[in-house]
């Protein structure tokens, strides 16, 4: 049986509540899953104290520790809800960072190098905060297009991949993509705290 194979096996054992499936689970995805951290904090500057190691591992914990909020429909799905966690443990840190220093030490990110987005010349960048806080206004506007842009940007996914998680079409996932990076791009480039300007109009 393939590793894809067994682990949509753990998963579907998790999900009917075998909590021992975590144990078997874990090795089946912590190379895509540790992959996906590093991805994630080399995003971040240097002064990021979380390794990938511990950065999965506490994404984990938060996900087979407690009931899933919707049922996983497989390893894909199972990535995707995992980089989810992983940007929540991120953000956490940041605002534990930011109200040690009282708003000092602001995290510049990009969104940059998925797919043809802009590189660091022509994405806006923002803080890590700023940057969830677009992305939950996206998500009040437009559920689809945030999920595209979580799967796409925080958990590395191929259009096809996030087709299949979605249940939607390649060529939907590409125009909602499209759609939703440039509708964050306005966003960020109008800076935090515009929510109700230009920038919050749908994509």
């Amino acid at each position: 049986m393939s590793t894809a194979s067994d682990a949509t096996r753990m998963i579907e054992a998790l999900a009917a509540g075998d909590a021992s499936a975590a144990d078997r689970l874990l090795p089946l995805v912590y190379e895509r899953l540790r992959a996906l951290a590093s991805a994630m904090i080399a995003e971040r500057p240097r002064q990021v104290t979380l390794q990938p190691t511990a950065l999965v591992h506490e994404a984990y914990l938060k996900m087979v520790g407690r009931a899933p909020e919707e049922a996983w429909t497989g390893r894909a799905h199972f990535l995707a809800v995992a980089a989810k966690a992983m940007r929540h443990v991120l953000i956490d840190a940041a605002r534990r960072r930011r109200a040690d220093k009282r708003g000092g030490g602001l995290h510049r990110i990009t969104l940059a190098a998925v797919d043809g987005v802009a590189g660091a010349d022509g994405a806006p960048h923002a803080d890590l905060l700023d940057l969830d806080e677009a992305m939950e206004e996206l998500a009040r506007l437009q559920p689809r297009h945030a999920r595209v842009a979580e799967l796409r940007y925080f958990a590395g996914m191929t259009v096809g991949e996030a087709a299949e998680v979605l249940g939607v079409s390649p060529s939907l996932v590409k125009l909602d993509w499209a759609m939703a990076r440039a509708w964050l791009a306005r966003r960020l480039a109008a800076g935090p705290g515009r929510g109700d300007g230009e920038a919050a109009g749908p994509p």
